[in-house]
């Protein structure tokens, strides 16, 4: 650069500058106001004489050593066999299939409650309690399936 001053800079000297600016800064060689006046002169640079003066009384960059890496952490022992964990709530053990064919059925059975209480409320009469149809035959049919189904995951595990 320094032997062409008359040359026009190109976006990539300039970026190539800035870079230089940021590692004297970076160094301790340039304080905070210094290098963003240098960065802005050096986006407005036409040519390579513009650049030059910018980082003239700075040395050439040099490589800092980068300290190695710090060897991995030695693999935590394994954990000695404990008994098996008891979790909590009545649903906790069972399997993701079953818990969301408990939570459609809960969700149906809801709706279903909801809509005669308000057909109840609205005609000032107590109806025929219908969604215990609802409830009643497919909540029976989803016990056995859970019963089942935690009978079977019982006798594997032991």
């Amino acid at each position: 650069m320094e032997d062409r001053p008359d040359m026009r800079a190109s976006d990539a000297d300039r970026q190539e500058v800035v870079e230089r600016l940021r590692g004297a800064l970076d160094e301790g060689r340039l304080k905070m106001d210094e290098y963003l006046e240098r960065m802005g002169l050096a986006y407005e640079a036409v040519t390579y004489g513009d650049l030059v003066p910018l980082y003239r009384d700075l040395p050439e960059a040099r490589q800092v050593a980068k300290p190695e890496p710090a060897p991995p952490p030695a693999p935590a022992p394994a954990p000695k066999p404990q008994a098996e964990v008891v979790k909590r709530g009545a649903f906790a053990s069972l399997p993701t299939p079953v818990k969301v064919l408990w939570t459609i059925w809960a969700t149906v059975v809801s709706i279903n409650v909801v809509v005669w209480v308000l057909v109840s409320a609205t005609t000032a009469h107590l109806i025929y309690p219908w969604p215990l149809w609802v409830a009643g035959p497919w909540g029976v049919v989803l016990l056995g399936v859970t019963a089942l189904v935690t009978t079977v995951r019982r006798g594997r595990s032991a």
